[in-house]
């Protein structure tokens, strides 16, 4: 059984790709990141500067949408994503520019085919409940590492948490496949800070244990 209502515009998101899309390092502008921007890791979100990107606009507009913030104006959103995350990821020779960083993000993306992924062990948009277990398992089969899930929270009259986004993360190096967090691995404050503020604007957390709401496309919806 699913929740009465599918958490407002969550649905319209699931219509585009199943999510958007970001990569992310662990590195942001303002006062929390003062100093050194070091980072070890690339985060590829599934959850997007036109005169530089001609090439890559359709594919932008297709798998690159503003899933948060709904607004005809993409090309302030694309330039928003490279001034918080691309000029902070340009330390890999491989980002190094606005069209590197698109582009490169745009590769992994159709690489990790994370909904194909999915959908070939049964678990596709439905009105019926997962367990978080089942997207975990499905994706470590198939990736060798372990991503991170997060979820929208039950709101009032809801019973169960939804999925809200799927981050796999890729090392800095070469952009090989890692798990998201290593045995051991910690982060600094403000980096933990910073992830906090990410998922909490959002009103994201990691997924807890137990029933997960895929929500169909709202095209589905009745």
């Amino acid at each position: 059984m699913a929740p009465a209502e599918a958490r407002g515009a969550l649905p319209g998101w699931i219509s585009v790709l199943g999510w958007g899309l970001a990569l992310c390092s662990l590195c942001g502008a303002g006062p929390l990141w003062s100093g050194s921007h070091e980072w070890k890791k690339l985060i590829l979100t599934q959850h997007w500067p036109p005169t530089v990107c001609k090439d890559l606009l359709r594919d932008m507009k297709i798998y690159w949408p503003d899933v948060i913030h709904r607004s005809s104006n993409r090309s302030q959103f694309w330039k928003h994503e490279w001034v918080k995350h691309g000029t902070c990821a340009a330390q890999v020779d491989a980002l190094n520019s606005e069209k590197k960083y698109f582009g490169k993000s745009l590769d992994l993306y159709k690489q990790i085919d994370l909904n194909s992924v999915l959908q070939k062990f049964g678990i596709k948009p439905s009105i019926n409940y997962y367990q978080l277990a089942d997207f975990k398992d499905a994706l470590t089969r198939i990736y060798g590492v372990v991503p991170k899930i997060q979820c929208l929270m039950p709101e009032q009259g809801e019973s169960v948490q939804t999925v809200g986004q799927i981050e796999l993360c890729f090392t800095k190096e070469d952009l090989h496949l890692r798990n998201c967090t290593e045995p051991g691995e910690q982060l600094s404050s403000r980096q933990e800070a910073w992830l906090a503020m990410e998922a909490s604007t959002h009103g994201m957390m990691v997924c807890e244990d137990g029933p997960i709401f895929y929500p169909p496309p709202t095209k589905t919806q009745h």
